[in-house]
């Protein structure tokens, strides 16, 4: 498997588990640091699709951001990929995905749901 791509946050405790249990096993994902190389509204779209949920998933609603900027699952999806591109502090993490499949990693144990091949 080497087309993993972890979205991390280094400062996270929960990515740096989910890098650790990957590289116990002997993987070794492409570090995607989010909040240093925002993803794109296009590329938040690929990976919701990916996870099978609306933009509104991505979403870290506890953070300040958030609520700052008046999101909520009643903004329009557009709006709410530009918002999550501007602010990726508020992009949930970590989310690992490999190919056309991704899963939020909460809790960082959940990476190795990927690792199993798709039924």
């Amino acid at each position: 498997m080497n087309d993993l791509v972890l979205w991390f946050d280094a400062r996270c405790p929960t990515s740096r588990r989910a890098l650790e249990l990957l590289r116990g096993r002997g993987l070794e994902p492409a570090l995607r640091r989010i909040l240093e190389e925002p993803p794109t509204p296009a590329e938040l779209a690929g990976v919701a699709a990916r996870l099978g949920v609306s933009a509104h998933a991505l979403c870290r609603t506890g953070e300040d951001e958030y609520q700052v900027l008046r999101l909520s699952p009643r903004t329009p999806e557009h709006d709410l990929l530009d918002a999550l591109a501007r602010h990726p502090r508020i992009v949930e993490r970590p989310i690992l995905v490999s190919g056309t499949r991704a899963v939020v990693a909460r809790p960082a144990e959940r990476v190795l749901e990927l690792l199993v091949p798709a039924s």
